[in-house]
């Protein structure tokens, strides 16, 4: 494989374009703080992002005007071209949402206010005084945001659309968890060791105010909305499809798709079969899972141990890619593993600071009781988070100020893209030796095996598509998805439960990893069929990782079509 080229791109003047694309992100975080914090902009840690109806009106009044300015811009150069076809697409889907009632009371397992209220606090600073002076303020924001957020709940089921069962009631347990007495808001400002009595004493009212919020909303899940919610999880064929196309970032043949998620999860288990075989001769699945799992060389005993080994392979991924495979800046070389407050599961990513002054960071939220990890199921989670997964991406994305202006580097995240890239690592990484042992092949490939199985539940469910023969045929039901599910995955049941219900409360998610892959995939062997023996996989890395994250649409056009941003 060629190295690339270490010398960054060269430095662009700013664009007229630019110019719009940052004043709409200034106005963005102006209007959700959150979203600011995630993303290392300055000025707003001390304030929570408000979800009422109104709020949610003025964020899709701020992209309809940013679309009229766009459309009257003009692109000088190709880096222009792309920042003008991204925001665009990205921009009218926001304002499709809304229109949809899809961006009002948002509530799910995962992904929604009752979750990103809390999770910010995650990202804090909590080094010196100041910054526990800053996360009081936040959290004696916290009722008010609440209380909002409750308002856009009411709004939704005013309009005869209340959540269904199944988020409701998940919701409901998560709002208690925070809201016990030990719960996470009083052991957070439990770390503020030092600080001055007044802020001590402002931090633990705020911190008893804060939980006293997440147990009213949990009163109102479920004394006020369930007894009218509906027991059922589909959103119908329509409203999925532009789900999916918001979170891919293109449009893609729904019954296609669905079909190939079947072949793809019958081609997984296949090379499971024979990796299996590999891991002990003539061993079934059952079998060599077993012996991986009772290998005391590949298992890790508590979180202290797990971090540490996480933050070991992470080190040595990154170095072993580093002016080799991938160009890496000296200020991204550093990724924090770290074992997440919270314990619902999973694993995941958040991006460095504008200023990188906040490293990228991998988190594992480990459920309660789980003492226990099998490193060989999860090596490729850790390239997938880390390098060259999201890490890489992310964060040289956020370097790259003197190529893509702020909306590119920081405001633009597309699900297709950045998942997508991050299971193409997988795969990248298997490709280059690095999961040749066959239990942490049968690890990535478990995984895998997940992620197509998703596919087929999410797709299927959501549009009424007919069941695979193997659950029976017919209509979709939830005892059919669980058996699908849980024969192609290895996940605990309490895990298999919380992804079920994520894919069932957030249509169009989940698929956009598998379907990521595929569309990056195919545009790398299109530009490899293109320039033939000139092709460099280096290069081809580089190219796409200098556009940032934008949807697979535009991302094809920029690659295929030869676009030099």
């Amino acid at each position: 494989m060629t190295s690339p080229t270490p010398s960054p791109p060269a430095a662009r003047e700013r664009t007229a374009v630019d110019v719009l694309a940052d004043e709409h992100l200034d106005a963005t975080v102006a209007l959700d703080p959150i979203t600011a914090t995630s993303m290392g902009v300055v000025g707003y840690d001390h304030l929570l992002t408000d979800y009422s109806p109104e709020a949610d009106a003025e964020r899709a009044e701020l992209a309809r005007r940013t679309l009229r300015r766009i459309a009257e811009a003009t692109p000088v150069d190709d880096v222009d071209a792309v920042t003008v076809a991204a925001m665009s697409e990205r921009l009218r889907l926001e304002v499709e949402l809304f229109d949809a009632g899809a961006r009002t009371g948002v509530l799910n397992n995962l992904a929604s206010p009752a979750q990103g209220l809390r999770d910010v606090f995650d990202l804090m600073a909590t080094d010196t005084d100041d910054d526990w002076s800053v996360v009081a303020q936040r959290l004696a924001a916290l009722p008010q945001a609440v209380d909002r957020y409750v308002g856009a709940l009411r709004h939704r089921a005013a309009a005869g659309d209340v959540p269904p069962v199944r988020q409701l009631t998940a919701v409901a347990a998560q709002a208690r968890e925070l809201a016990a007495t030990d719960g996470f808001f009083s052991r957070f400002v439990e770390g503020a060791v030092g600080v001055p009595a007044t802020l001590h004493v402002d931090l633990d009212q705020a911190a008893t105010r804060a939980a006293a919020a997440y147990d009213d909303l949990a009163r109102l899940l479920t004394d006020e909305l369930l007894p009218t919610a509906r027991d059922h999880d589909p959103v119908g064929a329509e409203l999925y499809a532009l789900h999916s196309r918001y979170f891919l970032g293109a449009t893609v043949d729904l019954a296609e798709t669905y079909a190939w998620g079947q072949d793809e999860v019958a081609r997984i288990a296949a090379e499971m079969d024979l990796t299996a075989d590999r891991v002990q001769p003539g061993a079934s699945l059952a079998e060599a899972v077993a012996v991986l799992d009772a290998d005391p060389a590949r298992t890790l005993h508590g979180t202290a141990e797990l971090q540490r080994w996480m933050q070991q392979r992470s080190d040595e991924s990154l170095n072993a890619l580093a002016d080799r495979h991938f160009d890496v800046p000296a200020p991204i070389r550093r990724l924090e593993c770290r074992i997440a407050p919270t314990t619902t599961g999973g694993i995941y990513y958040t991006g460095p600071s504008e200023d990188l002054s906040r490293p990228g960071r991998m988190w594992w939220s480990v459920p309660p009781g789980d003492d226990t990890f099998h490193t060989w199921g999860e090596l490729s989670t850790v390239y997938h988070e880390g390098v060259p997964g999201h890490h890489l991406q992310v964060a040289q994305t956020v370097y790259r100020a003197e190529l893509l202006n702020r909306w590119r580097r920081l405001g633009c995240w597309v699900s297709g893209h950045g998942e997508g890239w991050a299971l193409y690592a997988e795969r990248l990484m298997a490709d280059l030796g690095f999961l040749d042992d066959p239990g942490d092949r049968l690890g990535m490939l478990m995984n895998q095996s997940m992620r197509a199985a998703r596919v087929v539940i999410d797709i299927g469910v959501h549009c009424g598509l007919p069941a695979p023969a193997e659950v029976g045929g017919g209509d979709w039901t939830y005892e059919k998805a669980w058996q699908y599910f849980s024969a192609h995955t290895s996940l605990s049941e309490g895990t298999r439960r919380f992804e079920l219900d994520r894919y069932l409360g957030w249509p169009g998610q989940a698929p956009s990893y598998k379907v990521g892959e595929r569309m990056w995939l195919s545009a790398r062997d299109q530009v490899r069929e293109r320039e033939g023996a000139a092709f460099s996989l280096a290069a081809f890395h580089r190219r796409a990782l200098d556009l940032g994250s934008v949807g697979l649409d535009v991302l094809q056009d920029s690659l295929v079509g030869g676009a030099r941003s």
